[in-house]
């Protein structure tokens, strides 16, 4: 029997996992830490259930496709919820803008921001959705092997429609004027990891998924996803072996046959590394059998990292909803103290989910379950003195916003940043997304899913192709599993 290791739980080792238990019997799972998730991961304290990582949940076909392959769907796991609003943007204390579920509720409150604006967005979600719609047919689903691969009648004839050379920010002040709605439609992209200037207008697929296809949530958190794909990869044979990291990749005669671990050594016909691309790379792999160099991970482009806090608050919140972006600093700025001249940012945008608006379960009864986050630049120094002076201007802004007390009725507090990522998920430079979707990261310019040298060896996850993001790593996963599929059936 062949004996397929998969290196990490995230979502990409889930649905790598998961694929090739389709195909083949004895799929192992190492997980460095305790739980399965990856980033994913919960954790419970006084009464509170926090997701880690991941609270957007968008782009419901991608997660309904996945399931689809073993004859399943979402509800059968979880029950989702369609948030109404899907979240709101604060730029100042009474300037908010709410983003209704309903599209026709959406152009209205463009119309009433800019005249003839709503008429303009159906045109721009009309050109998203035609990009939507060929980026989940024809390009991230390849496994990025060649430029080859797009080079279909389809792609290439649609590849001016795509916008793949135009920056997305001057893309969309073609469209808009007013800088509220200029902010509401850039934001996306400030976790693509690169100024809106450098991001192909191709990504404004984003906001037709963000409008059209809406914001959900999955009852009882995010970690609820990651939870239903170890629940349906056990059902399919799949072993999970938690609280072993991975320490050594041994190969022999250009293939991958053991693996060193926390627990003793286990032979393998093949891997698929979901963990840090770089971290495997570097530490994992002997440097003959490794495709970059340090040099060139140095050069990357990462997405950003950031600063997240875990609250729980012994009161309801009147003015918050489950996800607020305080959008009442200067956008540019903040993003050139990621990108372009990276350092602790001076006056920063924030996001503060509150889910137990949602899901009173998750918190106890009569309180809130807050989760504040600040994108930053990665590669800082982090300490705990930066961590509580940002606490402090968060709360302040918060409180000028909420109209009430906060910080004096807060029960649970616990922060997470740059050298945590780094200890909990060998994360290069604490990164937290990614590398950046820049042109020239994309597709064939991203780090190779295969490895040239190691023939059974693939890679999946953030830091290879479709690229950041949930529905983009459970992608990775499925073609990396494919690709590991295709080179078994070769050997037979």
């Amino acid at each position: 029997m062949k004996k397929i290791s998969v290196i990490g739980s995230g979502f990409s080792g889930l649905s790598a996992a998961c694929s090739m238990a389709k195909h083949w019997h004895g799929v192992t799972v190492f997980e460095k830490n305790e739980a399965v998730g990856g980033r994913a991961r919960v954790f419970h304290d006084q009464g509170f259930t926090f997701d880690m990582g991941p609270s957007w949940y968008w782009m419901p076909d991608v997660f309904e496709k996945f399931f689809a392959q073993f004859g399943q769907q979402p509800q059968d796991y979880y029950q989702l919820v369609r948030l109404d609003p899907g979240f709101q943007v604060i730029y100042g204390k009474d300037e908010v803008m709410q983003i209704p579920a309903d599209i026709e509720g959406i152009y209205e409150l463009f119309e009433q921001t800019e005249k003839g604006s709503a008429e303009k967005l159906r045109q721009f979600l009309a050109e998203g959705a035609y990009k939507y719609r060929m980026s989940m047919q024809d390009l991230v689903y390849k496994p990025s092997l060649s430029w080859l691969e797009f080079a279909n009648k389809e792609v290439v004839g649609g590849a001016l429609k795509l916008h793949m050379f135009r920056p997305i920010s001057k893309y969309i002040r073609s469209f808009f004027n007013d800088e509220r709605l200029v902010a509401l439609l850039e934001f996306p992209v400030l976790f693509l990891g690169a100024m809106a200037q450098q991001i192909p207008a191709l990504y404004s697929l984003m906001n037709y998924a963000a409008f059209e296809l809406g914001t959900w949530y999955p009852m009882g958190g995010m970690a609820e996803i990651a939870k239903a794909m170890e629940q349906l990869a056990t059902s399919l044979g799949v072993e999970f072996i938690s609280d072993c990291p991975v320490h050594k990749i041994q190969v022999s005669a250009g293939e991958a046959t053991h693996l060193e671990t926390g627990r003793g050594a286990f032979r393998t016909d093949g891997v698929i590394a979901t963990g840090d691309y770089h971290h495997t790379e570097q530490q994992l792999l002997d440097p003959g059998y490794r495709n970059y160099s340090t040099a060139y991970w140095d050069k990357k482009i990462f997405a950003p990292s950031c600063l997240i806090f875990y609250v729980g608050v012994r009161k309801k919140i009147a003015k918050l909803i489950h996800h607020n972006l305080f959008f009442d600093a200067p956008f540019d700025a903040h993003a050139r103290e990621i990108y372009e001249d990276p350092q602790w940012p001076a006056n920063p945008l924030f996001y503060v989910c509150c889910p137990s608006k949602t899901d009173p379960g998750i918190a106890p009864e009569g309180m809130e379950n807050l989760f504040l986050l600040v994108p930053l630049a990665v590669g800082l120094h982090d300490n705990e003195t930066i961590r509580e002076n940002y606490f402090e201007v968060l709360m302040q802004r918060m409180e000028a916003f909420c109209g009430e007390s906060i910080k004096e009725h807060i029960v649970y507090k616990k922060s997470y940043c740059i050298r945590d990522f780094q200890n909990d998920y060998n994360a290069y430079k604490g990164n937290a997304y990614g590398l950046a979707n820049t042109l020239r990261q994309t597709a064939v310019l991203k780090p190779s899913m295969r490895n040239k040298a190691v023939m059974n060896l693939f890679y999946a996850g953030q830091l290879t192709v479709p690229g950041p993001g949930v529905p983009p790593a459970l992608i990775s996963g499925q073609v990396a599993a494919e690709q590991m599929v295709r080179h078994l059936n070769s050997r037979l």
